[in-house]
């Protein structure tokens, strides 16, 4: 079976939500992201809807070029690379494109980032913080790479996940130079 490589990006953005967390996770990433391509064009994760608004959050399909990204130029990052099999990356495509397809009926679990400093679990139906998002749609894609439930999930934990390899840690706008560009336009991998 054909290998394929998804990517998960940690960040800190530096706005004063992100230093909130971080002041109580005391690690230097505070939000993470799943990439399906090298190139951080197809970027899927749980956050802000609006840049100026903290509170009005859900799914999203992240930017470089708009959003958070964009107007926090010093955004440091860390990406690792996950080799998967076609048949898991294919459901991670479908995963992500139900939520993409009915992005409407989802929000932010902000509860949720209360009930994980806590370590309770808090499963709130169409709701979820990042790391719960990245960890539902890996576990929902029959990856089985974390010990804790989703629901407790931080994005630190990824980084304790064995078979991810860190391809890359700096400032996120910096990133495409250290990246091979890809042969052909990246364009929406889900497309819809």
């Amino acid at each position: 079976m054909t290998e394929k490589e998804i990517y998960i990006l940690l960040t800190d953005t530096g706005t004063w939500f992100s230093r909130m967390i971080k002041m109580y996770t005391r690690f230097p990433y505070n939000h993470v992201s799943i990439a399906l391509d090298q190139g951080l064009q197809n970027i899927y994760s749980f956050g802000r809807k609006v840049y100026t608004n903290p509170f009005s959050g859900g799914f999203v399909k992240e930017r470089m070029d708009q959003g958070v990204f964009f107007h926090k130029k010093e955004t440091k990052c860390v990406v690792y690379k996950l080799t998967v099999n076609e048949e898991q990356f294919n459901e991670i495509i479908q995963i992500i494109y139900q939520f993409e397809r009915f992005s409407a009926n989802y929000r932010y679990n902000l509860l949720g980032i209360f009930a994980i400093a806590l370590n309770m679990k808090l499963k709130r139906d169409n709701a979820f913080t990042c790391s719960q998002f990245v960890a539902t749609v890996l576990g929902m894609s029959g990856l089985k790479l974390m010990k804790k439930s989703p629901e407790l999930m931080r994005p630190d934990d990824f980084a304790l996940i064995p078979t991810l390899e860190l391809i890359y840690e700096g400032k996120l706008h910096e990133y495409q130079n250290y990246v091979q560009p890809a042969p052909f336009p990246v364009r929406n991998v889900i497309g819809v």
